[in-house]
C-alpha cells in the first residue's frame, strides 16, 4: 500500500471547514503507526472526506512523533499519562466537526469509516463500532476479552443504562466533538471509553452502531492493557453511575426481605418445618432492615450529588427525591420514628423494672428492643438523610 499524505488541509482550507478529524492515541506505537495513518490518509483522499489526522503522543520514546510528522499527522503532546488523557487531549485539540478514534495498533481498519460518517451526517451524535457485528478475526481477542470481559462489560452497562450498545469497549467509534467535549469526560485511563457511552446516555444523545471489524494487534509487544486491572476500572466506573443499581436495588431487596421476617417474627417464634426461627433471626431481620435503609438513603444522595456536580442531568425521578426527601419531611418522620423507639424501650424498662430489676424475659424483652433500636437507628438516619440532601439542593 502506497503511503498518502493528505491529513494536513490543503492551504485553502480553514480549520473550520474539516469535517472529520481522526484521533489516536500513541505510546510507543513506531511499529505500527506508520500504516494506520497511512490508512486513515487512504480513507480521507478516497472518500472526498475533508479531515485531518491527529496522533495524541503519549510520551513517546520510540520516534513515534517523527513517524507520524513525516506523512502529515498532526502531533499532540499530552504528558497526562493514561488512554484517556490522550485520548481527551486529542479530541481538543482536533478541529473537525466530527471526531474518529481508533488504536494506533492496527486492529482496526481506518479505511472503513465512511458508515460511521454517514451515520453522523444523518444527525447521530456518537456512533459506535460493533466488533462483535463486524466480525472478529483469530487471533485479534483473547478467549477472556471475547468471551467473559466484553460481554458481561456490556451487558452491565446496558442493564444499568438502558444503552442501546452492543459493545460498549469498541475503540473504533465517531462523534459530534461539540456534543462530547459537553459531557465533561474526565477519566483518564482505559475506563474513558465506558464514560464516554454512560455519560452520551444519561444526556440523552443519539447513538447508534456500525459493524467494524478486529484484527490481531499488529505489535511485537504486548499491549497496554491489563484484563483485571482494566476490566475492574470499567465496571467499578459503570457502578459508580449507577446508584440506582450499586445501592437501591439491593437495598430495597435486604430491606423487604427483613422487614417481612420482622413482621412475621415479632408476635412469637415462626416454625418452618424443623427449623425454628426465633429472636436471634429477628435481629439479624432487624439488621436487614437498617443496613437496607441506609443504602437506599445512599442511592438518594448519591443521585443528587451527580445532578449537583453534573455528572448527569437531573430527571423527573430526581425531582421527585427532591420534593419527598425535603428537610421538613425527613425531619418529621425522623422525629416520629426517634420517639416511637424511645417510647419502646422505655415499655421494656418498666417491664424490667416491675421485676425489680431482677432476672428478665429475655426473649420477651427482645421483642421490644430490638423494634425499638430500629426505630432509633432509623430516626436518626432520616434527619441525617434530610440534612444532607438540603446541603445538596441548595443553590
Amino acid at each position: 500500500m502506497d503511503a498518502i499524505t493528505l491529513t494536513a488541509p490543503p492551504a485553502d482550507v480553514e480549520p473550520s471547514d474539516i469535517e472529520l478529524s481522526i484521533v489516536m492515541p500513541c505510546l510507543n506505537e513506531a511499529e505500527t503507526l506508520a500504516i494506520c495513518i497511512e490508512k486513515a490518509n487512504r480513507f480521507l483522499a478516497t472518500s472526498g472526506v475533508a479531515g485531518e489526522v491527529v496522533i495524541a503522543d503519549n510520551g513517546s520514546t520510540d520516534g513515534s512523533q517523527d513517524i507520524a510528522r513525516s506523512l502529515g499527522a498532526r502531533v499532540v503532546d499530552v504528558p497526562a499519562r493514561g488512554y484517556g488523557a490522550a485520548l481527551q487531549a486529542g479530541i481538543i485539540a482536533s478541529h473537525g466537526r466530527y471526531v474518529a478514534m481508533g488504536d494506533s495498533d492496527d486492529s482496526y481498519d481506518f479505511e472503513g469509516l465512511m458508515p460511521f460518517v454517514l451515520k453522523l451526517r444523518e444527525g447521530y451524535e456518537l456512533v459506535m463500532g460493533n466488533r462483535f457485528q463486524g466480525g472478529i478475526k483469530p487471533g485479534a481477542m483473547p478467549p477472556l476479552h471475547r468471551y467473559l470481559g466484553n460481554p458481561v462489560l456490556s451487558f452491565a452497562g446496558r442493564l444499568f443504562y438502558d444503552a442501546p450498545i452492543g459493545d460498549f469497549h469498541c475503540g473504533l467509534r465517531a462523534f459530534r466533538r461539540d456534543s462530547i467535549m459537553a459531557l465533561g469526560l474526565r477519566t483518564t485511563g482505559m475506563e474513558f471509553a465506558s464514560e464516554m457511552v454512560v455519560k452520551a446516555t444519561l444526556a440523552h444523545i443519539r447513538m447508534a452502531e456500525v459493524p467494524t471489524t478486529l484484527s490481531p494487534d499488529g505489535r511485537s509487544r504486548p499491549p497496554h492493557l491489563r484484563s483485571w486491572r482494566d476490566g475492574w476500572r470499567h465496571l467499578k466506573f459503570l457502578l459508580t453511575f449507577a446508584p440506582k443499581w450499586l445501592f437501591f436495588y439491593p437495598g430495597a431487596a435486604l430491606a423487604g426481605v427483613g422487614l417481612v421476617l420482622l413482621v412475621a417474627l415479632l408476635p412469637g417464634s415462626l416454625r418452618l418445618g424443623s427449623v425454628t426461627l426465633g429472636v436471634h433471626t429477628l435481629l439479624f431481620a432487624a439488621a436487614g432492615v437498617i443496613i437496607g435503609a441506609q443504602l437506599m438513603s445512599f442511592a438518594v444522595v448519591a443521585r443528587l450529588f451527580g445532578v449537583r456536580e453534573r455528572l448527569w442531568p437531573t430527571s423527573p425521578r430526581i425531582e421527585l427525591a427532591r420534593t419527598w426527601f425535603s428537610i421538613d419531611r425527613t425531619c418529621v418522620a425522623g422525629a416520629i420514628m426517634l420517639l416511637a423507639g424511645i417510647v419502646i424501650a422505655a415499655v421494656a424498662l418498666g417491664g424490667w423494672a416491675g421485676t425489680g430489676f431482677r432476672d428478665m424475659n429475655v426473649e420477651g424483652t427482645m421483642r421490644l428492643a430490638i423494634p425499638s433500636v430500629l426505630l432509633c437507628a432509623l430516626g436518626v438516619q432520616a434527619l441525617v438523610t434530610g440534612f444532607f440532601t438540603a446541603l445538596l439542593t441548595s443553590d
